[in-house]
């Protein structure tokens, strides 16, 4: 191996070395500090969209709005370690059958690809996104995951966490959602620039009733890591 590799090598794991530990470093911090963006709101800010987001602890988001969430994303989010495995081998038996295509994301994964990954799919950004996950929800309780995540979810175009979704959609804080309300939001995070909870098709009044059974149908020991 020439000079000119070896230097070029050694440069390289300096800056893989150092960037595991930016990240390490955020990890822990994030813990206590409420991250000041991701790269999805700066995406969107220089595609010409104004940011409304508005950071609310946890306790003062209405419990309703934790509870759609966690039934519409991730019902097992209490009981996992950060990565649903059920949900992953479910997935590719699915996908292996023909059936409809179908993620095993995590709120916890979500979270880790929202703060700290880019956009889009791919095996590179999945093998950097499983281990921060695991890291995420060792070092983090579930409360303050699930109050990251409802901090930094985009809920229409420059619209970014709950506090600022009530009041862009609903006209009212984050505190005062109705359940019904609640569940509009958690339903059109899959794709909240196309879908307005305000305003729900036929199709989104179906999943938002499928919802509020499923929240009743896991009863509260589903949401006991929320306190």
């Amino acid at each position: 191996m020439s000079a000119v590799l070896r230097t070029i090598l050694r440069w390289l794991l300096r800056a893989v070395a150092l960037g595991i530990v930016v990240l390490a470093t955020l990890v822990v911090g994030y813990r206590w500090i409420d991250p000041p963006g991701t790269p999805l709101m700066a995406i969107r800010r220089a595609g010409g969209a104004t940011l409304q987001r508005d950071v609310v602890p946890l306790e003062r988001i209405a419990p309703a709005l934790a509870r759609a969430v966690i039934a519409a994303e991730d019902n097992r989010f209490c009981t996992h370690a950060g990565i649903d495995l059920d949900a992953v081998r479910e997935a590719i038996e699915d996908n292996e059958d023909g059936g409809r295509q179908r993620g095993a994301s995590t709120i916890t994964m979500q979270v880790a690809r929202n703060l700290f990954l880019w956009p889009g799919g791919g095996w590179w950004r999945k093998a950097v996104e499983a281990p921060l996950s695991l890291a995420i929800d060792a070092l983090w309780p579930k409360r303050r995951i699930l109050e990251v995540y409802l901090g930094i979810a985009e809920w229409g175009d420059g619209v970014f966490g709950a506090e600022a979704a009530a009041r862009h959609h609903f006209r009212k804080a984050a505190a005062d959602l109705t359940r019904a309300e609640a569940i509009r939001l958690a339903i059109v995070l899959p794709s909240p620039r196309r879908w307005d909870p305000a305003r729900p098709t036929p199709f989104l009044r179906g999943r938002a009733s499928a919802i509020d059974r499923r929240i009743d149908q896991l009863g509260p020991r589903y949401f006991a890591c929320l306190g």
